[in-house]
């Protein structure tokens, strides 16, 4: 481990929620819950507002609903928040090569082979840059943790939350750590925390007075080894550039479970073709299909079928994943299906035409999905997500507020401008119709996905 805080952890704060809050202004300082929306539905993430209420990541969208009635609720914009996402994470990489993305909203960086720091007064003034960047690119406040290790830095921006910066100084460390729970470490989840309980070990000073010897015996060799050197605040994983995809999968909960076997197909062809979309999107193809069914009774079955070699061509997926599917029972019912391609290259079988079930002729994959393909704009364009962008031909840009019974409500204001009137219009409303995300701050790029933006605002928000 090495003897300046020179290994930084980003993590935007309340990031979904925050770019909800950053997009709208008459959500600004109020509870925003992202997540699915169903009775199945659970919570993405949720402001610093919300949590007021107890609600957290993970939580059954139920339970949130009771514990915050009054909050505003709405679906994810991914596609805005990897637009984001990626401007942040290039920022990071003006700092140094070596960038470690954990998920859109954190990640590790090591300031010191970036040239950026070398002791503690520029690993410091290198953090401060980077939150007044981000603020100044993003509109959006992130919280950063500055170390001597991978697991110090993450701590710190935990204690930085939200919209701060925490360095630890070398030697600080075990004194730090000490009265901090078990919890605190990598990898001591909830089982392993009770086991630690159960034995009297609480706190971190306690996994260090207990001894490696202890343990090892309770938690076994490679668990207890790795917790003892946490305790006595020894990490020595290095920043690493680059995690190698190894899938690319996409998939879908049902609120109601899918029992008609043209609908399980013909959402199957729909999820293999967004699979292919990101695919392409990466610059990747793959030889071996995966398709993956949970049914009514949360049974789950995975089925995978491997390729002479690797393609990114939708009508092969479609068509791997179709022959999959018929090797599955889904009389019970369907409530989760799911399409992924593995065994990733950087090129594409010039000939893979060939492996779609009965050598087609070359317009046969274009009639395959022609019926599918044509028919699912005009249903998008009447669907109206909460929280998602639209755009009136009178009115102009807005969200919706919520949808049913033949109606829409939206609410027209953009990133800069002051808490916006709301309407309601019918469903089929012709001069309204869905619209991409504004930028959040002025002259920022736009996002992907849907939703507003377009004005300076620093909210707090994810993490």
């Amino acid at each position: 481990m090495r003897n300046t805080p020179t290994i930084l952890h980003l993590d935007m704060d309340a990031f979904f929620a925050s770019v909800e809050q950053a997009s709208k202004p008459s959500l600004r300082g109020k509870a925003v819950i992202v997540g699915g929306l169903g009775p199945r539905g659970v919570v993405s993430t949720s402001s610093y507002e919300a949590r007021t209420f107890g609600v957290y990541s993970a939580m059954p969208m139920a339970q949130a609903r009771r514990l915050a009635p009054n909050a505003a609720y709405l679906v994810p914009r991914f596609g805005l928040y990897r637009s984001i996402s990626e401007q942040v994470m290039a920022l990071l990489r003006e700092l140094s090569p070596l960038v470690e993305p954990l998920s859109l909203d954190e990640a590790f960086v090591d300031l010191e082979a970036g040239g950026t720091a070398w002791d503690e007064e520029s690993a410091r003034l290198a953090g401060a840059k980077l939150r007044a960047d981000i603020r100044a690119v993003t509109g959006l406040t992130g919280s950063v943790g500055l170390a001597a290790s991978k697991m110090l830095a993450k701590i710190a921006s935990e204690q930085a939350k939200p919209d701060g910066l925490v360095l630890i100084e070398p030697g600080t460390e075990r004194a730090l750590l000490g009265p901090m729970p078990v919890r605190t470490l990598p990898g001591v989840g909830p089982a392993t925390g009770d086991h630690l309980r159960r034995a009297g070990i609480a706190t971190v000073e306690e996994i260090a007075e207990a001894g490696e010897d202890e343990l090892v015996r309770l938690l076994g060799k490679a668990h207890g080894h790795a917790l003892y050197a946490m305790a006595l605040a020894h990490d020595e994983r290095p920043v690493v550039a680059e995690r190698e995809t190894k899938s690319v999968s996409v998939e879908d909960t049902y609120d109601v479970d899918i029992h008609d076997r043209v609908r399980v197909g013909l959402e199957v062809q729909r999820l293999a073709d967004r699979c292919v979309r990101r695919l392409r999107g990466a610059g990747l193809s793959g030889r071996t299909i995966v398709l993956k069914v949970r049914r009514y009774d949360f049974s789950t079955l995975t089925r995978s079928e491997t390729l002479r070699g690797p393609t990114d061509d939708p009508a092969v997926v479609r068509e791997a994943a179709a022959r999959l599917l018929d090797s599955v029972d889904t009389t019970g019912g369907v409530r989760l299906l799911g399409v992924g391609v593995s065994g990733l290259a950087d090129y594409t079988q010039e000939d893979l035409f060939a492996q779609a079930a009965g050598e087609l002729a070359d317009a046969a994959p274009e009639e395959a999905v022609a019926e599918p393909v044509e028919e699912r704009p005009e249903v998008a364009e009447r669907h109206w997500p909460a929280g998602h962008d639209v755009r009136h031909a009178e009115h102009g840009h807005g969200w919706v507020q919520g949808s049913g019974l033949g109606r829409v409500t939206v609410r027209f204001e953009t990133p800069g401008s002051e808490p916006g009137r709301v309407r309601t219009f019918r469903a089929d409303d012709p001069d309204l119709e869905p619209a991409d995300p504004l930028p959040l701050v002025p002259g920022g790029a736009e996002g992907g996905g849907g939703g507003p933006g377009a004005g300076p605002v620093a909210v707090r928000g994810s993490g």
